[in-house]
């Protein structure tokens, strides 16, 4: 079984949901976020990712309007 390098992941995580439990275990936010037809933080830029927004629908606007 692979062990979860938290400390590593914490420096390319991007969220900014202070409270956040899951920050740096990438598994356990992937998969709260999949269950909520969302994606994670690290999906979007800074700018977009700010507003909580996380919904698939979001992403894919950004992808329409080129920016993700």
């Amino acid at each position: 079984m692979m062990e979860c390098n938290t400390d590593q992941n914490l420096r390319s995580c991007n969220c900014s949901y202070e409270p956040c439990s899951r920050k740096g275990n990438c598994c356990n936010c992937l998969s709260y976020h999949l269950k909520a037809r969302e994606l994670p933080a690290c999906c979007f830029p800074d700018d977009a990712e700010r507003t909580y927004d996380r919904s698939f629908e979001h992403f894919a606007r950004l992808v329409a309007s080129n920016k993700v």
